[in-house]
Parts: structure tokens; C-alpha cells; sequence
């Protein structure tokens, strides 16, 4: 596959750069903007099909192992994704790979509403999974870089970023319930909720191209930021990725265990007998805190340049699983969301804030897509592992404990990471 060295051209984003590069001056718009790279990559192509599990296993005769291992095979897809990261950054630079990664996701979404054959959805997922680990990456470098430019407010700006996966759920909170109700009667309805995530997409896709061209008009202005793909070397010094040994092994249960969570919790809660309404409600919440969560832990994350906040941060994600196996309380089931969404994406920002605290800036596309990698392999094994122990004797709440107790591993892993001597 070969790249374009601009992405897409045309009068429509000709003139909303333009208006775009008068307030690209702003970081807490480009932040903002930016954002729409996780709502893409995690938002709606990763996390939307724990909604769309339900009607799907229903329809298509699942046992929770194989529902699980979409999901898996969306994160096979991310790992190599995550692999072959730096040799494409260093031939076509991030802001093109994250424009490209974002048009592909989409194609990959719409593709899914196409087949009902497993093993085609399974492909479809993991295509889904390669496309967005270049958004996703592509996308924290830039933020990364723009809070290198804004050291006082890195830490926030790096949580807006993050903390757009949460439009994503947001939005596929709001729109793919009233599909599926519309499409109730159609054979397999939940195919036009896979294409209205992918028009989402699309249009987050634009406001991304948009971005990216304001970015390039305004970093030539610039003599101290290079444009060009050579702004992704590493530098002579090789990366200390195993001196962060006890962080990516924290990370890799962070990914294994919260995965569990975004999955199932849905099926959990239908079982327990919420409403298509609560589930809306539920989901629309999670979202709304994940956006919340920037400014929440920002001040975390410009603090420590240890293990501490992925510690602290993975602990409390392992008490808001364990909260709906608990109680079947619809208030506890709330309580739920609202702390997982306020806490699992600043894990992912604790990890780039790691990173940018310790290496130097050349290096820091090297050690995010290490930490990617760690977080990929975490994916692979969490949704399969749920899958089938729901589908054992104790359903889905043993799943979601095992979820809990992989999440306090991690947490205990974490906090042994000490920060990095910098390189003088």
C-alpha cells in the first residue's frame, strides 16, 4: 500500500484549512481537533461493538468466546499495526499516517456491515485493528509534540487528546441504539449501525485532513519544527525501552483487563435487565467522563515521571469493574461508567506522558509504540479470556472479576517503574 504525501485535496477542506490555520494558534483547539484521531481509532471502531455484541450474537448464534474474539482479532490487527508504526512514520510522518489510518478505518467499518460470516468479520475487525494503531499513534505523537510546545499545560493536552475516544462512545451511545430500533425489523439491522459509525468516521476523518493541512501551513512558518518526514528519526542514542519494563508489563494488564470491561459490560447489563434506554444512558455517561477526565488527571500527569499515576489510575479501573458484579444496582451499574470513563483513558495518557517525561523528543515515537505494542498484546488476550470464562458457570460477572483482579496486576507492576536519568 502506498501513500500519498498530501492527504486529500479538495475545495471543501481548501477552505475550512483556511479558517482552521487562523485558530490553530490555540492548543487546546489543536488538542481538540486532534482528538477526533481517538474517537476514530478507539471511540467507534474498538469500543462501538460492545454495543453492537448483543444483536450481533443474537443474530449470528455466538457463544461469548468467538463474540470476544472480535475483539481480539481487532487487537491482532492493532499489534501489527503498532509494529510496522515506525518504519511508516519515518517514510510519510505521522500527520499523514493518522489522516490515512482514519479514511481506511472507515472503509474497513463499512466493510463489516457487508458479511456475516465470521471468519469475513473477523477479517474486517482486523483490518479495523492495523488502520487504527496508525491513528491512534500518529495521533499521541502530535499531541505529545503539542504539549512540548506548552509544557504548562502538557499534561491537559494530552488528556483532550485522549479523551476524544469519549465522543466516539458518546456518539455511538446516541446514535446506534435508535438504529438498531429502526432496523429492528430488517434482516441483520446491526449491518446499518456498522455504516452510520462509518459515515462517524468519516466526517471526524475530514476535520482530521483539516487539521493536518493547518498544522503543515502553520509549522513552515516555523524554523525550530520540521514538516517533513525526517521528523521522525530516532535519534543516535538507542531507545532504553527495557529500562520501562515495569510500566509495559502494567500496561500490557491494563490492556487485557480493561478490554474484558468495554466488551462485556453492556451484555452484563442486559442480562440484569436495564433498558434500552439505561443502556444509552449508561454508555452516554462513560463517554461524557472519558472527555472529563483530561482536566481531572492533568495535573497527575505533569507531576510524576514514575509509575505512580498508571498505578494509581489502574487501581480505581479495577474497582469500577468489579462495581456492576457487585450490586445489580442500577445506581452501582452508573457509578460503574461514570469511574471507568473518567479513569481507563488516562492510563493510555499516563503511559505518553512516561514517555515524554523521560526520552528525548526524538526518541518518542520509538517508546509510544512500544507501549502501543505492550497494550496491543494485552488486547489480544483479554476478550477471549472473558469470552470463555462467561461462557462457563459463573457468566459474565466471573469474566469481569477476572477483568478486576488483571487490572490490580497491573496497578502493582506499575508502581515499580522509577523515572529515567535524561540523557545529557
Amino acid at each position: 500500500m502506498t501513500f500519498s504525501s498530501k492527504p486529500p485535496d479538495t475545495p471543501a477542506l481548501a477552505a475550512l484549512s483556511s479558517a482552521a490555520s487562523r485558530s490553530v494558534r490555540s492548543p487546546l483547539r489543536m488538542a481538540l481537533a486532534l482528538s477526533m484521531g481517538a474517537a476514530v481509532s478507539l471511540g467507534i471502531t474498538r469500543f462501538a461493538y460492545g454495543l453492537l455484541l448483543p444483536p450481533m450474537r443474537a443474530d449470528l448464534g455466538w457463544s461469548y468466546a468467538l463474540a470476544g474474539g472480535m475483539n481480539t482479532a481487532n487487537a491482532f490487527g492493532y499489534l501489527m499495526g503498532a509494529l510496522v508504526m515506525p518504519a511508516l512514520m519515518r517514510r510519510v510522518g505521522p500527520k499523514r499516517l493518522l489522516v490515512w489510518g482514519a479514511v481506511l478505518a472507515s472503509i474497513f467499518m463499512a466493510a463489516s456491515g457487508f458479511v456475516e460470516a465470521a471468519p469475513a468479520l473477523l477479517l474486517q475487525r482486523w483490518l479495523a485493528g492495523v488502520a487504527s494503531a496508525w491513528v491512534f499513534v500518529a495521533g499521541g505523537l502530535l499531541a505529545a509534540r503539542l504539549g512540548a510546545e506548552h509544557p504548562t499545560r502538557a499534561g491537559l493536552l494530552l488528556g483532550i487528546y485522549y479523551g476524544g475516544t469519549g465522543f466516539g462512545i458518546l456518539l455511538s451511545a446516541l446514535l446506534v441504539p435508535p438504529v438498531l430500533h429502526a432496523a429492528a425489523g430488517v434482516p441483520h439491522g446491526w449491518a446499518w449501525a456498522w455504516w452510520m459509525l462509518a459515515a462517524v468516521s468519516a466526517v471526524a476523518t475530514m476535520v482530521l485532513a483539516v487539521t493536518v493541512r493547518a498544522l503543515d501551513r502553520n509549522t513552515a512558518r516555523r524554523t525550530t519544527v520540521p514538516t517533513n518526514t525526517a521528523e521522525v528519526r530516532v535519534g543516535p542514542r538507542p531507545v532504553p525501552v527495557r529500562r520501562f519494563g515495569w510500566a509495559l508489563g502494567g500496561y500490557t494488564f491494563f490492556g487485557a483487563g480493561y478490554i474484558g470491561y468495554m466488551t462485556f459490560v453492556i451484555a452484563l447489563l442486559r442480562e440484569q435487565g436495564a433498558s434500552a434506554g439505561g443502556v444509552t444512558l449508561f454508555y452516554s455517561l462513560l463517554g461524557v467522563a472519558c472527555v472529563a477526565s483530561s482536566r481531572l488527571w492533568a495535573g497527575l500527569l505533569d507531576r510524576y515521571r514514575d509509575g505512580r499515576p498508571q498505578a494509581l489510575l489502574n487501581t480505581l479501573l479495577g474497582i469500577a469493574t468489579l462495581l456492576p458484579v457487585l450490586s445489580t444496582s442500577w445506581p452501582v451499574a452508573v457509578a460503574s461508567g461514570v469511574l471507568f470513563g473518567a479513569v481507563f483513558l488516562s492510563v493510555v495518557a499516563s503511559t505518553t506522558a512516561l514517555v515524554r517525561h523521560n526520552l528525548p523528543e526524538a526518541q518518542w515515537a520509538t517508546g509510544i509504540s512500544a507501549f502501543t505494542i505492550a497494550f496491543a498484546l494485552g488486547q489480544i488476550v483479554g476478550p477471549t479470556v472473558a469470552g470463555w470464562i462467561s461462557d462457563g458457570s459463573g457468566g459474565l460477572a466471573r469474566g469481569l472479576v477476572v477483568s478486576a483482579i488483571t487490572l490490580w496486576i497491573g496497578a502493582a507492576l506499575a508502581s515499580k517503574q522509577k523515572p529515567l536519568a535524561m540523557p545529557t
